[in-house]
């Protein structure tokens, strides 16, 4: 959250606030000097409740402080706010391909991608619809959007690898969910939605990744992409069938993705690690289905300046009998 004053000027009030400071210090220097030239001090030392100065002090600082609180509220303070959206969608697409198990990301792309996928989905609002796509050979809607985040965890510890990689046929699938998303709806309005996409490798197999791009367009719909692993993961494969497997090389495409996003007016990421994943869903979890709002905060800060000042009273009713 950030913010600024939409009065600033005012601010200028802080400095009667320092010179009645100033003037506080200066008396407690200039007391003891008239006490002592026209009191006893034996006999006020008799006669004189016992009083710690610090009480009067403490007292003194509550009522600073909210001067200062309310100064500032003065100002009035404008601070942007994440507000959730309403009638948002998320789709989370996932490839499940065979080079999701190189472990050049502990303890393999697809588990970590798992762990991080299900932190981000803790981290959404929870009116917001996710949905899940898995895609490998093709594309397939393992949970429709929903609000139950809960389901959706679930679907995502129980994705299974598969052969091929199907990227544009995932954004085609992920594009139909939304606009169906409108139907029931009284306007017919297709709701805010948003695809976030992760994947380590390039379209094997359906929809070429440069043709689901217009589809993207003329939906509205940004695609997110997280391009994930490193140029030197590696994976086992039984090319011939007879049970002895071949190591093969399984680097990450990152300009496939990257073209993916840009060209849907949406953010292409890439991550190395489990660490940077969470990264990446951690920046995306407070930004994807919120919209920021100038929100007038002047009221906080005066409820702060009235609670000071009734403690304040309070505390020099309670010690002195009377009000500061």
């Amino acid at each position: 959250m950030t913010g600024w004053f939409a009065e600033p000027t005012r601010l200028w009030l802080f400095v009667v606030v320092v010179a009645l400071v100033v003037l506080y210090v200066a008396v407690q220097f200039t007391r003891p000097r008239f006490t002592v030239r026209f009191t006893s001090l034996d006999m006020l030392d008799q006669v004189a409740p016992k009083r710690p100065g610090w009480r009067r002090h403490l007292i003194a600082a509550g009522f600073v402080l909210a001067l200062v609180s309310l100064v500032v509220a003065f100002a009035q303070p404008v601070a942007i706010e994440r507000i959730p959206r309403d009638r948002t969608t998320i789709i989370l697409a996932i490839d499940t391909s065979l080079s999701m198990a190189a472990t050049d990301v502990e303890p393999n792309r697809l588990e970590a991608a798992q762990t991080a996928a299900k932190e981000f989905v803790d981290q959404l609002p929870e009116n917001l619809n996710v949905g899940l796509i898995g895609f490998a050979g093709s594309a397939q809607l393992l949970v429709p959007p929903t609000q139950d985040h809960e389901q959706v965890k679930f679907a995502i510890d129980n994705l299974e690898l598969q052969k091929s990689t199907a990227i544009g046929d995932a954004v085609a699938l992920s594009l139909d969910v939304v606009e169906n998303q409108s139907i029931g709806v009284e306007d017919g309005a297709v709701p805010d939605a948003a695809v976030v996409l992760i994947s380590d490798g390039e379209t094997t197999v359906g929809l070429p990744t440069a043709d689901a791009i217009p589809l993207a367009n003329d939906a509205g719909v940004a695609i997110t992409t997280i391009a994930y692993g490193t140029p030197d993961g590696e994976i086992t494969v039984d090319q011939d069938g007879n049970g002895v497997g071949q190591r093969t090389k399984v680097p990450v495409n990152v300009e496939e993705l990257r073209s993916l996003a840009e060209g849907t007016g949406g953010v292409a990421y890439t991550a190395e690690s489990a660490t940077d994943l969470q990264s990446v869903y951690s920046e995306l979890g407070s930004t994807v289905g919120f919209d920021e709002e100038e929100t007038d905060v002047s009221y906080r800060f005066v409820g702060v300046g009235l609670l000071l000042l009734m403690i304040a009273g309070g505390l020099s009713l309670r010690w002195f009998s009377r009000l500061p």
